[in-house]
């Protein structure tokens, strides 16, 4: 077996956790050291802390790098190591996720499963020893990887959550309510439920600026011919335009169904779903078995170019990033992802 404090460049493993998510409590710092017991833990608070910490990821020449903190976490320390990785020509780590922050949709995919005390070592443990790993292809936009991104009403409840947290933070009130579900219950019922409700839809285009893309049936199979580079994939009012390269997010919501379905493509989906429709079919939606060829559009594809009037609420990997009128969305090369669910190593 190898261990956290194997100095050989494919048996070292570095943990870096978001020192702001709300679960990353002294607590689970002390347990993720006495594991690892090589200096191995780094804490992140800031995007310059950030950066530091991949150059020292890739100066070391870590085998393993697991992040905890959420998938905003895990998309930014991915897309940092990785860039500096492409910089000096050298393979990217290995890439592994502990399930420590608000958004974890990730490990819906991995197999991670504890927050803190004997489930967060037993995952530490098992991902050190144990588990193999398998590709994974991201979306790329903006210069930053992720494993999904997208506008409308996710990126809407995701920029209400950080103006209440932000708000949160100024007023004298228990650190719980900062940040997770206290925060998302207050914008999602006082901010972005009312504007979901009132508010126009978005006018969306999306144009196929890479190799072939296909509309996906209810079976996951293509309905059409292939859209080719330069045609319009779709044109319309839309309450959410996203892509994704796995399935859920966060608590299991099966949003992409599709994502598995191509290795080389991504899953784009478009809605134009009321509340009326949502609510009424919220556990086949949630299961992401619903299917209405009016309201639900489905896309296998590579490249894309998404354009909005007008400007809108948008999102990568779950951190809020603004409002923009016009992205690219393209389909990375494969990271190695560390998954309990792959076959054991040798």
């Amino acid at each position: 077996m190898q261990s956290s404090h194997d100095l050989s460049p494919h048996g070292r493993i570095a943990v870096i956790v978001n020192g702001n998510a709300k679960s990353v409590t002294d607590e689970v710092l002390a347990t993720l050291d006495e594991i690892l017991q090589a200096g191995d833990l780094y804490v992140s608070r800031s995007i310059d802390e950030g950066t530091a910490i991949a150059k020292t990821v890739i100066d070391r020449g870590y085998g393993t790098v697991l992040t905890g903190g959420g998938d905003g976490t895990f998309t930014n320390v991915v897309t940092q190591v990785v860039k500096l990785s492409r910089e000096r020509g050298v393979k990217p780590p290995r890439f592994g996720l502990l399930r420590l922050g608000t958004g974890n949709a990730l490990s819906w995919v991995v197999g991670s499963s504890g927050r803190k005390g004997g489930l967060l070592a037993a995952d530490v443990l098992r991902l050190r020893d144990e588990a193999g790993a398998r590709p994974l292809r991201l979306v790329e936009c903006e210069g930053i990887l992720g494993p999904f991104c997208g506008f409308g009403t996710d990126a809407n409840v995701l920029a209400d959550y950080h103006r209440v947290r932000d708000a949160f933070k100024k007023l004298p009130v228990p650190h719980r309510w900062v940040a997770g579900a206290v925060s998302y219950a207050v914008a999602a019922t006082t901010m972005s439920i009312p504007k979901y409700l009132v508010n126009a839809i978005p006018y969306v285009r999306v144009t196929n600026i890479g190799d072939d893309a296909w509309k996906i049936g209810p079976n996951g199979r293509p309905l059409d011919r292939p859209i080719r580079n330069g045609e319009r994939i779709f044109e319309g009012k839309a309450r959410m335009a996203s892509c994704s390269t796995i399935p859920y997010y966060g608590f299991g919501f099966r949003v992409f169904p599709f994502a598995d379905e191509r290795p080389d493509r991504m899953a784009l989906r478009i809605n134009t779903i009321g509340s009326v429709e949502f609510v009424a079919n919220f556990k086949p939606i949630w299961r992401g078995e619903y299917a209405n060829s009016t309201t639900l559009f489905d896309f296998l594809v590579d490249k894309i170019r998404i354009e909005l009037e007008p400007p809108t609420a948008f999102q990568i990997g779950g951190d809020a990033m603004g409002e923009r009128t016009k992205v690219d969305v393209a389909l990375t090369e494969p990271i190695e992802l560390v998954d309990l669910y792959a076959p054991p190593r040798a």
